[in-house]
Formats: structure tokens, sequence, C-alpha cells
């Protein structure tokens, strides 16, 4: 195969739209992909123009159209193309032509803002650590957080072991039933802010994204999706 024509398969998963080159990896390490009929594996190049992929025996094909899709995720859905437990996922409430996937993730108990689309260099973009966004989020505590557990949130510089970055946290209201909190962090490792807050002796009632950058979920209701602006795509791929 000529070099200069091939690329790397997890670079034309993406560009094809149907998954991005994080999760593309991860399904080729787990043997779903083929090309030309045998199973594709991590550093396969193709040919676009002579080379067949399948992903679970369906041909991959580019997609022209881009979609950049703003959904409200509601509890009790996962983040994800598909799910080997068969949960619900974010991915069954957009009904388009075409298969969107969602950039980033948000656990299966939490809410509110998340991105999905097919386009799969705006989705790198996204994950790129230059073009992280602040994502703020509006979390409801069990009882009363007093002020010290609030400072513990604040000066949290390690999680389980590992360093994190310092997180913004900000008191919106308290009372003795419940307290609701507004978090702003510059990264987002797995499940963060419940582990934070079950760190600081925290326990999370609700926990919804409401924004990333200036880019803000607004009114809309849990479930519905909407596409985004040019204004708003062009402010989630500005760098910081």
């Amino acid at each position: 195969m000529n070099e200069v024509e091939s690329i790397k398969l997890q670079k034309y998963i993406s560009d094809c739209g149907l998954m991005s080159r994080r999760s593309a990896e991860s399904e080729i390490e787990s043997g779903r992909f083929t090309i030309n009929g045998v199973a594709a594996k991590l550093g396969d190049r193709v040919n676009p123009s002579r080379d067949i992929v399948k992903y679970k025996g369906t041909v991959v094909k580019k997609q022209t159209k881009k979609y950049y899709i703003m959904l409200n995720k509601p509890a009790g859905y996962v983040t994800t193309l598909s799910d080997e437990f068969g949960r619900d996922t974010v991915c069954s409430l957009v009904n388009l032509p075409v298969r969107v996937y969602p950039v980033g993730r948000l656990d299966k108990n939490s809410e509110g803002l998340i991105i999905l689309t097919n386009d799969g260099e705006f989705a790198n973009i996204l994950c790129h650590p230059k073009y992280n966004k602040k994502k703020r989020y509006l979390v409801i505590t069990d009882g009363y957080a007093e002020n010290g557990k609030i400072d513990k949130l604040k000066e949290m510089k390690k999680l389980d072991g590992e360093e994190i970055r310092p997180v913004a946290v900000k008191v919106v209201e308290r009372s003795d039933n419940a307290s609701k909190l507004m978090f702003t962090l510059t990264e987002g490792k797995n499940r963060q802010i419940r582990r934070m807050c079950e760190a600081a002796g925290l326990s999370v009632m609700q926990l919804k994204r409401f924004a990333i950058g200036n880019v803000q979920l607004g009114e809309l209701k849990p479930g519905s999706w909407r596409n985004l602006t040019p204004e708003e795509i062009k402010e989630l791929t500005q760098a910081k």
C-alpha cells in the first residue's frame, strides 16, 4: 500500500463521523473493526479509495453533512454509542438520518449539557487540552454543606492519589435539608465531582452540567436536543 495515500485507521473512522479517534482506538483493540475482511489492529492504515472497512459487519462510509448537536441528557442514560448491558444511551434520544456520537461523558446518574456530532475533527478539538473549556455544574447535596466541607473541596489537590487542577466551588443556597453548589472545572476526571464530594463528606443527590465555556443549556428540556448555532460552534473550537 502506498503510505502517502494511506491514513491511520482511527483517523479514517473519525473522518467518516462514526466516532472519535479515542473511541475508535478502543473499539479497534476490542476487535470490532475489519479491513478487507481481516480483523484490524491498532496501528493499521487504510487507503480510503481501495480498502473496505467494517464495524460490527457494517461498511464504514464517509458522511458528507456534518451535525453539531446540544442535548439535555436526562438521568438514567449512558453517554456511549451502544451499551453491552442494554442500558439506554444518549444517542437513542437524537433522531437524525446519520449516526452522531457524544463528545466527552456524563455518568449515568448525571444530567445536563452534552455535545454530539459526526464530525471527527470537531470532536478531537473539543477533547484537546488547549481547547478545554471551563465546564460548570449545579450540584445538590444532602443536608447543610458546612463551610469546612466547602473549603475542603476548594483546597483539594489530589483525588485518590491523582493530582487534579483546582476546582472553583460556590455556594448558591443551602438549608438543613439540602445545599446547592456550583462547580467550575477546567478538566474532568472520571466521576470527579461525585468523588470530590464523597471525599469531603457530602452526598450528591443531583448533578447537572449547564455550561461548556460560554455555551449554555438554557431552557432546553430534559431529553430534548437542538443544533448548535454557528456562533456556539466557533466558541467551542476557539483555543483558550
